[in-house]
């Protein structure tokens, strides 16, 4: 089971140099507590900002020493200039008004491969089956289904924070079979108002693990490795006609 922490430091009530650090301070905890990937996520930083970040959010992981990856949003350019890990890139459905500029996964992967980087890890965001079966074709190493349960849009200077509806497991339980159906099985996380009480439901209807910005950024610190423990506890889905391969486990 795949565990993926994505970041968003605005959840931190302050300052920006103070939220910066907790960020920093949760990324290397959630390293050393074993979660598979992180997704540095922060999307209100300018690009300079944005690379500056990373580049501590690398250092903070590689000190670690484990096997976590880090993923930049969007920007495989600054992936490459930081030596992070890979990218995760939005779907052609995601909200925004620049998601038609967004790169394919396989665009993104050959920019790595001319960078000399011949073993990326890309992600891709899926809302939709149109999705899933996109991301699969181009190669993406794992798709990120969402929302499940629903999403909790923050607020910002420009929005109040709102919540959208989720898709529900059926969906889920579909778009999983859709990319296990698929020659490569690519694996499929649930993300959206996933918590501890339905997880389990999650990988129940195929999910290949799970993706949380709260669930791994809670309040306080010292709860994360209890999280991480009780996910770990959960059992995958076994001879359902979900088990896939995939290039973080055996």
């Amino acid at each position: 089971m795949l565990l993926y922490y994505i970041t968003d430091s605005l959840q931190f009530s302050a300052s920006a140099t103070e939220a910066r650090a907790r960020l920093l301070e949760n990324i290397a905890e959630a390293a050393r507590c074993g979660v598979d990937l992180i997704q540095l996520r922060d999307r209100h930083l300018t690009p300079r900002e944005l690379e500056k970040l990373a580049l501590s959010a690398v250092d903070a992981v590689r000190k670690t020493g484990t096997s976590t990856k880090l993923l930049i949003n969007s920007r495989v350019d600054v992936a490459i200039a930081t030596g992070a890990d890979g990218v995760h890139l939005r779907s052609g459905s995601s909200s925004g008004s620049d998601r038609a500029s967004e790169l394919s996964a396989s665009e993104a992967r050959n920019i790595f491969h001319k960078a000399g980087l011949t073993k990326p890890t890309i992600a891709v965001s899926c809302h939709t089956l149109e999705d899933v079966y996109s991301a699969e074709a181009h190669g993406a190493d794992f798709a990120v289904f969402s929302p499940v349960f629903g999403k909790v849009i923050a607020k910002s200077q420009t929005f109040a924070e709102k919540n959208l509806p989720g898709v529900g497991l059926e969906q889920l339980r579909a778009a999983c079979e859709r990319a296990a159906a698929a020659s490569s099985r690519m694996p499929v996380l649930a993300l959206g108002g996933v918590t501890l009480a339905n997880a389990q439901a999650c990988l129940d209807n195929g999910a290949a693990g799970i993706a949380a910005i709260r669930l791994f950024q809670p309040d306080d610190i010292g709860k994360l490795a209890a999280v991480v423990t009780a996910l770990r506890a959960l059992q995958p889905a076994q001879g359902k006609g979900f088990t896939r391969r995939h290039p973080y486990q055996g």
